[in-house]
């Protein structure tokens, strides 16, 4: 019989990338845990583990088993939902991966009419489009709302929706919106600090795109990947930024900051992917019908 116990001490590894942190973690010894690795090793009879520089490294078969320890261990806490509805306290799951592209205050805007169920276990992760598929597809997400479609050539068996076109304004701090007043919008973010999404972002190339057909050649001070961050950093007075009609509800969390004006013609698109078998999600398909309202 295969020790899980090992298994599940290799799986802390890798994830947490060396035995040093995987001990830390566990509150083990580091000797503990790289024994009881060499024990899985020699009960599969194959290398897992391998130095590389002054971490480790796996191996092919390494791969492999890492791949079904994390379809064990990510059953494992399903089944612990199971457990928890079986005993009356239902738990209503939803894994959601954001595109690190997308604005995270527009996907918040469109969670928003699940975040009040009953029981709810939000986990949300944050990645690359191309690793929150492969995660969709292994169906340990149950939903991913990125700033564009899957890929039309995609191997993966996912059903991708438009959910949204939102138009986008700029906002600043009250004192940088007053002061730029005369200078008139848009022309004043000629001469603002302005902040700007990553180039990860689609709705990046459509800014740059519009600065350019507006003759402004913007003072970039800083770039994001979260709308949210950028938002608390322009509230600090560190410049002005652009966001999406659909997360401006949010803003109210933040003091002082102040619409500047609408970029015409600039639009932020946020796309529902789900899996073939996981488009039945009652609560992924909530999200994806209320916005669609």
């Amino acid at each position: 019989m295969l020790n899980y116990r090992h298994l599940y001490y290799f799986w802390i590894v890798v994830k947490e990338g060396g035995f040093a942190r995987a001990a830390e973690r566990l509150d083990m010894a580091v000797q503990t845990i790289s024994a009881q690795v060499r024990e899985l090793e020699k009960s599969l009879g194959r290398q897992l583990l391998k130095p590389a520089g002054r971490g480790v490294t796996m191996t092919e078969a390494g791969e492999t088993a890492f791949s079904r320890a994390e379809q064990i261990f990510q059953l494992g806490e399903a089944l612990l939902d199971d457990m928890h509805e079986a005993g009356g306290e239902g738990v209503a799951r939803l894994a959601v991966g954001l595109s690190d592209g997308i604005s995270k205050l527009a996907a918040h805007a469109l969670l928003a009419p699940v975040l009040g169920t009953p029981s709810l276990r939000l986990l949300c992760h944050e990645g690359e489009p191309a690793e929150l598929l492969s995660e969709l597809a292994l169906h340990r997400l149950d939903l991913v709302l990125a700033c564009q479609p899957a890929p039309h050539n995609s191997d993966l068996r996912v059903l991708s929706q438009r959910l949204v076109g939102s138009p986008v304004d700029w906002y600043g701090p009250a004192e940088i919106v007053r002061k730029s007043a005369r200078a008139g919008f848009p022309q004043c973010l000629a001469e603002l600090p302005v902040l700007l999404p990553t180039r990860h972002a689609a709705l990046r190339a459509r800014l740059d795109r519009w600065f350019d057909s507006q003759g402004i050649r913007p003072r970039v001070v800083g770039e994001f990947e979260d709308s949210a961050l950028m938002a608390v950093f322009a509230a600090r007075g560190l410049g002005v930024f652009p966001l999406a009609e659909l997360g401006a509800d949010d803003l109210s969390l933040l003091r002082g900051l102040r619409r500047l004006g609408r970029a015409e013609g600039v639009i932020e698109e946020i796309h529902a992917i789900r899996s073939r078998r996981g488009q039945h999600h009652g609560l992924a398909s909530e999200v994806v019908d209320a916005a669609r309202v």
